[in-house]
């Protein structure tokens, strides 16, 4: 056994042993899937990260948390499965081969035409996709990767096809025109959660995508409208000028007095020939602006709703690719942010123009492409999802779906029970084509609006099928129809939303389907909750008439040590493998060149990682790294991460290392474990004690990992190893191993060895590296047991010894007593060299009684010479003192040990230190600006510190009475 633990060693080979001994399989030891109960099974799917990604802390806290709740449950004798996958990310996939094969070759997805371009990313996928595999691997995470699963699989293609083929023949999936996030730039409609929400204060100049100059936004600009007939005008406000354009008309409130007369009225557009009327709506803020309203419906989600109430002409006056149409008369051409300068100008030139005002608000960034999203009217597919989402809340309302914690109960109904409709089209080439057809029949013409009408778009699982319902729909012979595949693909989301079923072969009746559907629990960042964790249960709900999980937790979001978001112009976004093997600064810099930023953002990234990382980042191995992210998760709240902290746990690492290595030393090499874990009986305290010790252990890592209370499993095994079993019983233990009496030796060891079998196997869901490393080196109680730790069974209650709080309760009072003599013998710098006399004076007899049988233990855990007990009689002259309790007082003998002038001395050169900083502090409080100048968390930290060096000054005081008296 090496000196000294190295994450690279122990984490080098247990992974592919794992995987290639099939312990992570189901079937692992012969069983059947479909023969075990639902019950005695657990099961859970990855959150699909994307084809395209590259781990980040974020993706590290998920697998820390799903793999550690997979291999209890696996330990507790479940068939447990834990099945992985990679998302196929449409937009992000097809951008980042986009600009592949322009940087590489000069070309674009036209040049290459859909087939071919398709083919490229195929080809991307195959040569890098499965690099997150990899990385997953590192992590420990105990998948069974012969199923996994990748969106774009054709067992999955197949799932999606049927899922929108039954929707759409349910009434569920539709096609209409509306407005949709467009990103100019992609050309393509995008999902919510691709849009970034910048919050601006007030006018701020942004990059956009394919402008040179930053743009302005931040301002609100006032013009007129002429009243049509009259020398009147209504001054209306907006934040992009560009879109006056649209407008089809002005909304005023029915009740505003100021507007009354003229209701029923028009105002004319100064650029085009249009006539807009006035109309009344009580949507508009009466007391914001000048009350009126203009309206664009084609390019404003309010105004598109008031422009359906008032039949009003929807104009669409910027094109897919963010150019104003040939309706904007003197502008049509024009780029969309140009045509803003333009317009601006030309209201100025006809006297319309009144002001411009900051105005803080929030601007739509795309954030695959970075453009500005265009709100734009679009005839897309849309799933309907009032009834499926009233299924949802009911769901959860009647306690049928679980969500833990359940504060997010209340963001479930809000979304929920206000859902909009799903937009599911992406005008892409890479994804799931939508199996939609147009249908033209031979000798009758199209109507206007075709694209929308319901009557004219069949879907099919093949165009032979497609043929056959449109011959039935429109009374003709199949000849006579005529096909056309819609070129869009569907939204990712979709094909995300029928993961747990898709993965098990659906729409086909599979023996896995049967066997794994529902699952037992989705875990995932809250921020998806609505994404991809409400669609799974709508659609699982629709499709399966059944929930796909019972319960869902979800995990807070991972941010920085200053509780800063995770971005790469901060440079805070750290890939967890750099913290596994570790990193030096120069290489963080060189990841960030590498990187899609600016210049500008690089050198303000590498000033933040040379200030968080001023040496780069330690090793800190996948042990340390799970560890400290699960102990950081206290459930509800966001994750400030210091990468740094994760190298104490590495320390703790190490201290399992060498504790193992001491104690197995001490076990010897022919130490062969009681098969039964019977107790001899004659046990001492310190024997009794570890061992309920090792029971509370036992009984709280249990509840944590019930409740999903991390945390409480860490701090666990964290306080067992390192205060309980090293500090304490190791120490004990060493008098008695290195002793003579041999039955007392192999009750030792006996007891050494359930410590630290268990404390293994309670820290293997945790550490699973370093945990099987050791329990390898240990001997086995019997030669049946398993091979692997990660399926031996975990420690349950009543496996070792039940609980003795009376005796944790004395054991506690000697600890007490010990730590008193410790602080005393640091108090005047004695050494180990420094061998004291202990006096400890009792006011009862029960305790002295009881301290008289951990005198050993005492002795040996101060480094005393003796310890005595008294009843009634002082100590002798020369000693210290503290108090340990109302009924105790621990002295140690001073005299003849130190030099009472020197100590006092030394005492007195801190005593005037700290009577310095306190004089200090005190004057400062007390400044007549004090409270108004400096912030309370000062002022708070400043009153902490000013008692902590009172309490300081009292001790030092009464060492120095002490050794006035030597």
């Amino acid at each position: 056994m090496p000196d000294s633990y190295s994450p690279h060693y122990v984490e080098a080979a247990w992974y592919e042993w794992w995987n290639g001994q099939g312990f992570f399989k189901p079937e692992y030891g012969g069983r059947d899937i479909n023969s075990v109960p639902y019950e005695d099974k657990f099961v859970i799917v990855i959150p699909p990260p994307n084809v395209t990604g590259s781990l980040h802390l974020g993706h590290a806290l998920t697998t820390a948390v799903e793999d550690c709740i997979v291999r209890w449950n696996r330990m507790n004798g479940k068939m447990t499965l834990w099945n992985p996958g990679c998302d196929h990310a449409g937009i992000a996939t097809q951008v980042m081969v986009e600009k592949k094969i322009k940087r590489e070759r000069n070309l674009t997805r036209h040049d290459l035409g859909r087939e071919k371009f398709v083919d490229e990313v195929w080809k991307w996928k195959n040569e890098k996709g499965d690099r997150i595999y990899h990385q997953l691997r590192k992590l420990g995470g105990s998948y069974d990767w012969e199923r996994a699963c990748f969106t774009m699989d054709p067992k999955l293609v197949r799932a999606v096809q049927e899922a929108f083929i039954q929707l759409h023949e349910k009434g569920l999936i539709y096609r209409s025109v509306r407005l949709v996030n467009w990103s100019c730039t992609l050309n393509s409609a995008i999902s919510e959660i691709e849009v970034d929400k910048k919050e601006i204060p007030g006018r701020t100049m942004l990059p956009v995508a394919g402008y040179k100059e930053k743009i302005e936004f931040g301002v609100i600009v006032s013009f007129a409208y002429p009243v049509e007939g009259s020398d009147e005008e209504i001054v209306v406000a907006t934040t992009r000028i560009e879109t006056m354009l649209g407008d089809t008309g002005v909304a005023v409130h029915p009740e505003d007095d100021r507007y009354k007369h003229l209701h029923g009225r028009f105002v004319t557009h100064p650029f085009i020939d249009r006539r807009m009327p006035i109309v009344l709506d009580d949507f508009v803020d009466r007391n914001f602006g000048t009350g009126a309203v203009k309206i664009t419906p084609a390019h404003d989600h309010n105004d598109y709703e008031v422009g359906v109430r008032h039949n009003m002409p929807f104009l669409t006056i910027i094109d897919d690719k963010g150019n104003m149409t040939p309706d904007c008369g003197e502008f049509a051409g024009m780029r969309r942010f140009d045509a803003r300068l333009a317009v601006l100008e030309g209201l100025k030139k006809k006297g319309l123009y009144r002001e411009t005002k900051e105005n803080p608000m929030v601007v739509p960034i795309c954030s695959r492409s970075k453009d500005v999203i265009e709100p734009l009217l679009k005839p897309q597919w849309y799933v309907s999802m009032q009834s499926m989402a009233d299924k949802a809340v009911k769901a959860v309302r009647e306690g049928e779906l679980k969500l833990i914690p359940d504060m997010h109960e209340k963001t479930w109904y809000h979304w929920l029970e206000n859902s909009r409709d799903w937009c599911i089209s992406r005008q892409l080439w890479w994804g799931h084509r939508i199996p939609a057809y147009f249908i033209t029949v031979d000798d009758q013409s199209v109507p206007p609006g075709e694209d929308t009408d319901e009557k004219y778009w069949v879907s099919g699982r093949s165009e032979e099928e497609v043929r056959q319902k449109a011959a039935e729909r429109f009374k003709v012979s199949e000849d006579k129809i005529s096909l056309k595949q819609d070129e869009d693909v569907l939204d990712t989301w979709f094909s995300s939303g029928i993961f747990p079923f898709s993965i098990f072969g659906w729409p086909e009746k599979t023996p896995e389907l049967q066997a794994f559907y529902p699952g037992a629990l989705l875990e995932t960042g809250h921020d998806i909750l609505f994404f991809w964790v409400a669609r799974m249960v709508t659609m699982g709900l629709e499709l399966m008439g059944q929930l796909p999980f019972k319960e869902v937790y979800l995990h807070a979001m991972v941010r920085d040590a200053h509780g800063r978001k995770m971005s790469k112009s901060l440079g805070n976004v750290i890939d967890p493998i750099d913290v596994i093997h570790g990193i030096t600064l120069e290489e963080l810099h060189k990841r960030l060149e590498d990187g899609n930023l600016e210049k500008k953002e690089i050198a303000k990234a590498q000033e933040g990682q040379k200030a968080d990382y001023p040496n780069g980042i330690p090793e800190c191995g996948t042990d340390a790294l799970r560890f400290a992210l699960l102990a950081y998760t206290a459930q509800g709240r966001d994750i400030n991460l210091d990468v740094l902290r994760v190298q104490g746990y590495r320390f703790f690492c190490n201290k399992l290392w060498n504790a193992t290595k001491f104690a197995l030393g001490a076990l010897g090499e022919n130490f062969k474990p009681n098969a039964t874990r019977q107790l001899s009986g004659k046990e001492k305290e310190m024997d009794r004690w570890i061992l309920s010790r090792l029971s509370y252990a036992v009984d709280q890592c249990g509840y944590g990992f019930r409740s999903y209370d991390f945390p409480a499993v860490t701090t666990c095994c964290y306080n067992f190893w390192l205060y309980e079993l090293c500090d304490w019983y190791l120490e004990n233990s060493k008098p008695v191993i290195y002793g003579t009496d041999e039955e007392a030796k192999d009750c030792t060891r006996q007891v050494l060895y359930s410590c630290l079998e268990a404390g293994l196997l309670l820290l293997h869901p945790l550490m699973p590296f370093i945990s099987e490393e050791l329990y390898q080196r240990l001997p086995r109680r019997t030669p049946s047991e398993p091979p692997s730790i990660c399926i031996t069974l975990y420690p349950k209650s009543g496996n070792y010894q039940d609980r003795n709080s009376d005796l944790e309760k004395e054991v506690e009072f000697v600890q007490n007593v010990i730590k008193s003599i410790r602080s005393m013998r640091s108090d005047y710098n004695l050494t180990n060299k420094n061998k004291a006399d202990v006096y400890l004076k009792c006011v009862e007899q029960e305790d002295a009684t009881m301290l008289g049988r951990y005198s050993n233990l005492i002795q040996t855990m101060t480094n005393s010479s003796s310890i005595s007990i008294l009843m009634g009689d002082d100590p002798p002259d020369g000693c210290c003192v503290q108090t340990v309790s109302a009924k105790c007082e621990s002295h140690l003998m001073l005299k003849g040990l130190i030099d009472p002038s020197k100590e006092r001395s030394k005492l007195d050169g801190k005593k005037n230190k700290l009577n310095s900083q306190l004089q200090k502090l005190t004057e400062a409080s007390k400044k007549p600006d004090y409270t108004s100048k400096v912030p309370q968390e000062i002022r708070d930290q400043n009153s902490e510190k000013m008692t902590e060096i009172s309490v300081e000054i009292e001790k030092l005081t009464k060492a120095m009475e002490t050794l006035g008296k030597l």
